[in-house]
This record gives C-alpha cells, structure tokens and sequence, in this order.
C-alpha cells in the first residue's frame, strides 16, 4: 500500500514537473511575444437634408478590432506569438483605427512598447494590415537586437 501510494505521488510529480518545464519552454522558444491592447475604435457617419424636409440619419458606434488585429498580426508575423497574458508578453501593441475619417486619411495608429514600457516605435498608416506590418517589422528587429545583446 505504501510503495502503490509513493508510486502514486512520484508519477504525479513527474507530470507536474513535466508541465511545468513544457510551459517555461513555450516561453523559451527563442520568439518573441505580444499582448495586443483591446481596441476601442469608433466610427459615426451620417447625413442631413437640411433644403428639403429636414430629415436625416446617423449611425455608429462601438467598432471593435482587437480579433481583427490578431489575426492580422499572426498572418504578417508568423515569428511571433500572440499572447493573452500581458505579464508573459516581450511587448505590447496598441493598435487604433479612427472611423469618419475621408478617404486617403491615415486613420490607423499605432505604438509599440517594450516589456520595460518603453514605446520603441509608433506611427499612422492607411490601412489595418500596413499597421501591423510596420508594428511587426518594428518588434522583429528590436527582438533581434534584444537577443544579440543576451548572448
């Protein structure tokens, strides 16, 4: 009974361990991670008859983009991984996109910051995708230089 349960005990640290180790070593894969920021984007649009009977129509609200932006991000950045955990992520995305503006207007903004807090790189662009594009390239070559400086 007594060998069954220490038998028992040492498999069951075993998996532990074994767990345990899996996930430090997802950590230590050698790629970066990101923690992408809700987006709280917004759009309102609308138009007015004001020579004819006066009447008009607005529309908008609430556009959310946070799932757009990780798909986006794992499509152009397969060298990262995006993560849900802020506290496990090398950096930080915060991606916005500013509705009602025309066309031609660069209403997609973004910064980058580092897991010390520190922007390494911001910008606007036109669209969604060029957004994450320029976000990915920025994290890539500070990840690079980060694991230069480890070694």
């Amino acid at each position: 009974m007594i060998a069954r349960s220490f038998t028992l005990i040492s498999c069951s640290l075993a998996l532990v361990t074994s767990l345990a180790m899996g996930a430090e070593s997802k950590k230590d894969d050698g790629r970066a991670r990101v923690f992408v920021l809700e987006s709280d984007s917004w759009t309102m649009g609308g138009e007015f008859d004001i020579f004819g009977d006066g009447a008009g129509d607005v529309s908008g609200g609430a556009r959310p983009q946070t799932a757009e932006i990780v798909k986006t991000l794992r499509d152009r950045c397969p060298t990262l991984v995006v993560t849900r955990k802020e506290e496990r992520a090398d950096y930080v995305l915060d991606l916005q996109h500013e509705g009602g503006k025309v066309f031609l207007r660069k209403n997609n903004k973004f910064a980058v910051y580092n897991a010390d807090g520190d922007a390494i790189e911001s910008g606007s662009t036109r669209s969604l995708g060029n957004a994450v594009k320029e976000a990915c390239v920025a994290m890539a070559d500070d990840w690079h230089e980060v694991q230069i400086a480890e070694r």
